[in-house]
């Protein structure tokens, strides 16, 4: 499906989702980037994609879409998101 309609968040978002949960966070981390830069206000890519460059090892890109993600979620008033990702970047120290 996501092959005849690469531009759905929703569809490209199941798949980043499906990747992370079933360990493969190297494609999960490429899918959620892929998403955020067609729609950079899907913000709970953010927060995942965060967790699968965590899951790699990679804090310093993990830090860098947690700080994305908050300025997206500032942007979009959004409360709720802003505070799980705020939570997750001061969790990487």
């Amino acid at each position: 499906m996501l092959a005849a309609d690469p531009s759905n968040s929703f569809l490209r978002y199941g798949l980043a989702m499906d990747l992370l949960n079933s360990g493969d966070a190297q494609a999960a981390a490429a899918e959620f980037e892929t998403l955020i830069a067609g729609d950079p206000t899907y913000l709970a890519a953010y927060f995942h994609g965060g967790r699968a460059f965590e899951q790699l090892g990679r804090t310093d890109a993990a830090r860098e879409i947690y700080t994305r993600g908050i300025a997206a979620a500032q942007a979009k008033g959004d409360t709720h998101t802003l505070a799980e990702i705020e939570g997750a970047l001061a969790l990487l120290g």
